[in-house]
């Protein structure tokens, strides 16, 4: 039976992509490095420690750890600073009705996100009163693909994997719900999560009703 809902958060509940990319243009901009958004979409899913890792690699740029972490830093001070100009307003269209929904339903709700800014974010979109847990860049070591957020997640919500539903916007997120033995919904076009249980083009179309029908042997 389906008890619980995992969600990432950038891309699902809100889209904060354009803030990240933003924030990794304007540090690269100033390291001489070449970053656009065919390069940002291989950061999508991925930690900030991986993604720096990425855009250097790309750059064919070696740096030590230490440098690499104040980079990343910098990066994260960028984008932090942006939060600030997120409103309630900045859900993307169906999250709050799904949330809302499931709510009222009984379900229990985590966030299993890379981001370690995810509280801050919640916090803009006045969305935390949704989630009985928040598995964020903090709570775990090793990120997507690996489905250790995902098992966090649903560890903190006392449910076997199977018991839950993971929406993921990311290649890497459905390979972590995947492995992690978790119910998956993709959120985006088929050549990025169409390997999930099933594919919505976007939140508006994933309303309680047409996960519930999808998934209704397991309700």
């Amino acid at each position: 039976m389906i008890k619980g809902f995992i969600f990432d958060l950038d891309g699902v509940i809100t889209d904060t992509a354009e803030l990240h990319y933003e924030a990794w243009k304007k540090l690269s901009d100033e390291m001489g490095w070449h970053f656009d958004r065919e390069l940002n979409e291989k950061l999508r899913g991925i930690s900030r420690m991986d993604s720096i890792k990425v855009i250097m690699d790309h750059n064919r740029v070696s740096l030590t750890d230490d440098a690499v972490v104040a980079l990343s830093t910098k990066k994260n001070d960028i984008y932090v600073a942006s939060l600030d100009t997120m409103t309630p307003n900045d859900y993307l269209p169906g999250a709050k009705e799904l949330l809302t929904h499931l709510r009222q339903e009984g379900f229990l709700v985590a966030l299993g996100s890379a981001s370690k800014n995810a509280a801050k974010v919640l916090q803009q979109l006045n969305a935390t009163h949704f989630f009985d847990v928040i598995g964020d860049g903090n709570s775990v070591a090793k990120s997507k693909p690996a489905p250790d957020i995902f098992l966090y997640a649903s560890e903190k919500l006392k449910l076997q994997p199977n018991n839950c539903v993971v929406f993921e916007d990311a290649e890497k997120g459905i390979d972590a719900a995947i492995a992690g033995g978790f119910h998956s919904v993709g959120i985006g076009p088929a050549e990025r999560v169409g390997h999930a249980e099933v594919r919505f083009d976007s939140m508006k179309e994933a309303t309680f009703f047409e996960v519930k029908s999808f998934f209704s042997e397991f309700f």
